[in-house]
């Protein structure tokens, strides 16, 4: 099973740009996780007819986090993904957010824009960056879980130049 993984889209409403990477990049995907920052519920309107889970993000106003959780659990092909946005410095992030949840596979997480696949004791840590903010090396991201057996993480660059992504 593969799912779309996307965080910190810090925008007001649905671009052609986000667009372009639900229909690109995330066409073979059986559902999307937004780790939060979306800033307005109009923006999800570009994930219509796609499976959509998301979080509320630090950015994110009150209207909209009264409907989304902070934090979920999923299960997909048996395994437990924890998602939540994230908060504070992203040093120590990790540590944080692991207290959140207790069995699960993988965390997706977001807040630091930074694109992050690491496994700590076990459980895939997985921050898909920030499509719109290139903080992670000048690099706009977005990321894609490939889950069966095993959960595995694979960040997907951006490239907006020339109108090709």
């Amino acid at each position: 099973m593969k799912i779309g993984v996307i965080s910190d889209t810090h925008l007001r409403v649905p671009d052609e740009n986000l667009e372009r990477i639900v229909k690109e990049k995330f066409k073979d995907v059986s559902m999307i996780l937004h780790a939060g920052d979306i800033v307005d519920g109009a923006v999800l309107e570009a994930f219509d007819g796609k499976d959509l889970v998301a979080v509320c993000g630090n950015m994110d106003p009150p209207s909209l986090c009264g409907v989304l959780p902070s934090k979920v659990v999923i299960e997909a092909e048996g395994r437990r993904i924890g998602m939540i946005h994230g908060w504070g410095s992203p040093a120590g992030i990790e540590d944080r957010i692991a207290r959140e949840f207790e069995n699960v596979d993988c965390v997706v997480f977001g807040h630091t824009h930074e694109a992050v696949v690491k496994n700590i004791d076990g459980v895939l840590f997985f921050n898909p960056g920030s499509p719109t903010d290139g903080r992670s090396n000048g690099n706009r991201t977005v990321g894609i879980l490939d889950v069966s057996d095993t959960i595995e993480g694979m960040i997907i660059p951006i490239d907006f130049s020339q109108g090709k992504i």
